[in-house]
């Protein structure tokens, strides 16, 4: 079974949606071409159902047809896929989700490109909907939503009882619109109305570049995005990677090897900090291939467990920074998530990293998207993921080497950053 043809999802939180969904050309190929999993509806009863007694069920569609008072209310289409949710959410996993036509439609939309949204992630936590992120440059984060937030209501509405799926459709809409999302941080006993204007929203998941710091023996501060000569200056690559979408890979290869020439020209740099910071996820396999980079060949990234078979993903191609004498740091917080957590907890049960920041989120389930044939979509957890040193983050996350927060009295101080500097520089 091949990752890529089957497409392989690590969902953060089911991923990136108040209108966060990455990707931007390919996927529009991919789907194009993707052969549905169900591509046939049959009326039959799949061979080895364990008989179950559906008259209950017909009992309650028939009487609800027969006898519910308002006959516009009856749309049978809608029960149907309310009976299918139902079916679905009865499982207990947030990450798997039945999606109608028009949610399915504006899924893929979503991973084709550009979309319309408040640019944040979303994820469910103890029967809420959350926040895992908010994009970089997006409504929300210049809003003030941040990485935590737990919504108790939108335009007023209670999300009690909400599903990713009606949280996404509610929060979703055009460019220029406004939305209203009631947040609960931690800390407050009551929740505060933050208004957020919808706008096209485009991601670029990779950043590369070479910058400085002033550091001393006690730390370093004053990052910039420019490179220096003077005695106190420390200079270091920083890459970004927001997310693991259909154009990671492409991003990456394009900027990798100008990055590694430089290291293996200046010895004054320092050495890599590789920044997953509300890094929600992705594809398994671009979580491979990254990793990847920094680890020698036949190196175990990651394994998966079905319950009936297990699998090891190794490094299947040779890495540009695999030497052992180019120091990496990686940053994450409560916001990395599934894939960013897998390439994090490679590098560190490999010893080619050390993780500096906060807790990661802890996802550590695969899910497989699968295309119904009739415009709807499901997503179902296939199996788990463990680090190479076996540990499931599921619900507990990655714990860093070096724990570190944001200043929240200084919020224009990348503390973490410069942490991850001082790591470098140690």
């Amino acid at each position: 079974m091949k990752n890529r043809t089957l497409r392989i999802i690590l969902v953060i939180a089911i991923i990136f949606l108040t209108g966060y969904f990455f990707g931007t050309t390919k996927v529009i190929l991919d789907w194009q071409q993707y052969k549905p999993v169900l591509n046939v509806v049959s009326k039959e009863p799949p061979v080895g159902l364990v008989s179950v007694d559906f008259n209950p069920f017909w009992g309650v569609w028939q009487s609800l047809l027969a006898n519910y008072y308002d006959k516009s209310k009856l749309d049978q289409q809608k029960m149907l896929n309310g009976a299918i949710e139902g079916m679905v959410q009865s499982l207990g996993d947030p990450f798997t989700i039945y999606l109608p036509p028009v949610q399915n439609n504006n899924f893929k939309q979503g991973l084709a490109g550009e979309f319309s949204g408040i640019g944040a992630e979303l994820g469910t936590k103890d029967k809420s909907i959350i926040v895992i992120a908010p994009l970089e440059g997006s409504p929300a984060e210049k809003a003030g939503i941040k990485a935590g937030d737990t919504i108790v209501s939108v335009d007023g509405q209670s999300t009690v009882g909400w599903d990713l799926s009606k949280a996404v459709t509610q929060i979703r809409g055009a460019k220029g619109t406004k939305v209203t999302l009631a947040i609960l941080r931690n800390g407050q006993k009551q929740p505060t109305n933050i208004t957020i204007t919808r706008d096209t929203i485009t991601v670029k998941s990779v950043a590369m570049n070479i910058q400085s710091a002033k550091c001393t023996s006690s730390g370093c501060s004053n990052i910039s995005k420019t490179t220096c000569s003077d005695s106190n200056c420390t200079e270091f690559a920083y890459i970004r990677i927001s997310q693991f979408g259909d154009n990671t890979n492409r991003e990456w290869m394009t900027m990798i090897k100008g990055i590694s020439d430089k290291l293996n020209q200046d010895k004054n740099i320092k050495g890599v900090i590789l920044d997953l910071r509300n890094n929600p996820g992705g594809y398994l396999t671009d979580a491979q291939f990254v990793a990847s980079e920094f680890l020698p060949m036949r190196t175990l990234v990651v394994s998966q467990d079905s319950g009936i078979t297990k699998t090891q993903l190794n490094v299947q191609r040779q890495g540009l920074l695999t030497d052992t004498k180019v120091k990496v740091v990686v940053l994450i917080n409560k916001g990395s998530a599934s894939a960013s957590e897998i390439v994090a907890g490679a590098l560190k049960d490999h010893n080619r990293a050390t993780l500096v920041g906060e807790t990661s989120f802890g996802k550590g389930t695969v899910q497989q998207a699968e295309d119904l044939g009739d415009g709807a979509g499901l997503h179902v957890t296939i199996a788990k993921w463990l680090t190479p040193s076996g540990i499931w983050v599921n619900g507990k996350g990655l714990a860093p080497d070096v724990l570190i927060s944001l200043d929240s009295k200084n919020p224009a101080e990348d503390t973490q950053l410069e942490k991850a500097v001082f790591e470098l520089v140690k």
